[in-house]
C-alpha cells in the first residue's frame, strides 16, 4: 500500500526520512556511515554529503546520533518527521532551535 507522505504519521524519523534536509541526507545514509566509518566526533559526519552544513539545523541531531553510535546504540531519532521539519521551519524563520524538540530526540 502506497501512502501519500502527508497521510503517514510516524512516532520516530523513519530511516528513509531526511535528517539534513538541505542536502537530503538520510538517516540510513547517516547510520551507513557511521557504521563504516566510525568516526571519532560528530562534526565528520559531514563528509557524509555534506550532512549539517547547510543551514545547521541539523548540528544538534547529528551529534546525538553520533553519541548513540558510540555507545553501541542504533543511531535513532525520537520524533516524528512531521514535529521535526515543524521545528525546523520555525528554526529557519527565528533562528532559535526549539530546545524540546532537541532534547526529546
Amino acid at each position: 500500500m502506497n501512502v501519500p507522505q502527508s497521510s503517514r504519521y510516524h512516532l520516530r524519523v523513519n530511516p528513509n526520512d531526511d535528517v539534513c534536509l538541505c542536502f537530503h541526507v538520510s538517516l540510513r545514509k547517516i547510520r551507513t556511515y557511521l557504521a563504516r566509518e566510525n568516526p571519532k566526533v560528530a562534526s565528520l559526519i559531514s563528509e557524509c554529503l555534506s550532512a549539517g552544513t547547510g543551514c545547521m539545523w541539523c548540528v544538534p541531531f547529528l551529534k546525538h546520533l553520533h553519541a548513540q553510535h558510540t555507545k553501541g546504540e542504533t543511531p535513532d531519532l525520537r520524533i516524528s518527521p512531521e514535529e521535526y521539519i515543524n521545528a525546523r521551519s520555525s528554526y529557519r524563520e527565528t533562528g532559535q532551535r526549539d530546545r524540546d524538540v532537541v532534547d526529546r530526540a
